[in-house]
């Protein structure tokens, strides 16, 4: 059996199912477009409602912002990072809700906005991997290990990113919150691509950026949860990870 080394340990796997947002693709440069989009699109329509944010601005999805105003980070423990396009999207028509919008124009309202949001991310592609790794997919691969995506976001919207890495046929299943009942940090996800995968949870590695992954590993009893820091907040955030590592690069997988 295939075994990954990190962090002085050696644990055998069979699989291992990775999270997408700032796990495979990095955050930032994907969703930080998309954010201002919506964020500012809000304000305006808000403004013109003769309203504003019923909180501030950087806790509707929990942002961090520059003097301009521009998104600039995200808290890891927030709704950006964690919650599934049903939360956001409920989060976002809470606002105009507030405002005095009826609820399903409200619903509606938004998902408008996000479709013209995602329309431009779609025009740039922005999807960067995060450090290694490529040659981390490429030594799962020459190893025999199985590989899966197991991400919040819609599993349409995860197959084209992966596709716009070239990193589509690393992963011989996606699963994303549409595939499932339960979302992180639910085992659901976790024992549904390890079910399509072939393998038992016991011999699979879970690998994220948010301690929703982590426990997610953990209630599925996945051999390792594995918390991927890439220098956004504070690394505590990821309390329930096995290891805690900063990029591929320090990670190996042998036969």
């Amino acid at each position: 059996m295939p075994f990954v080394q990190v962090k002085g340990r050696a644990v055998p796997c069979k699989g291992i199912l990775f999270d997408k947002d700032g796990t495979l693709v990095h955050f930032m440069a994907l969703w930080g477009g998309w954010t201002d989009y919506v964020l500012r699109f809000m304000e305006q329509r808000l403004e013109i409602m003769g309203a504003g944010f019923t909180v501030p601005k950087e806790k509707v999805l929990g942002t961090r912002h520059d003097a301009n105003g521009r998104v600039i980070g995200y808290d890891m423990r927030g709704p950006l990072a964690m919650s599934t396009v049903e939360e956001t999207y409920g989060l976002l028509a809470w606002q105009l809700y507030a405002a005095g919008m009826p609820w399903n124009e409200a619903i509606a309202e938004v998902t408008q906005m996000t479709n013209h949001a995602m329309h431009e991310v779609r025009q740039q592609k922005p999807a960067f991997p995060m450090p290694g790794l490529e040659s981390f997919l490429e030594k799962c691969s020459l190893a025999s290990v199985k590989m899966a995506v197991v991400t919040s976001d819609q599993t349409s919207g995860a197959v084209e990113q992966l596709e716009w890495m070239g990193f589509r046929s690393y992963f011989t299943v996606v699963v994303g919150r549409d595939q499932v009942r339960d979302g992180k940090p639910h085992p659901e996800m976790t024992e549904k691509a390890c079910r399509l995968l072939g393998i038992r949870p016991m011999d699979a590695i879970v690998i994220g950026d948010s301690n929703g992954d982590m426990q997610m590993a953990k209630q599925a009893g996945a051999a390792l949860a594995i918390g991927l820091w890439s220098g956004e907040g504070d690394p505590e955030h990821l309390a329930d990870a096995d290891v805690v590592i900063s990029d591929y690069n320090e990670i190996d997988v042998q036969r």
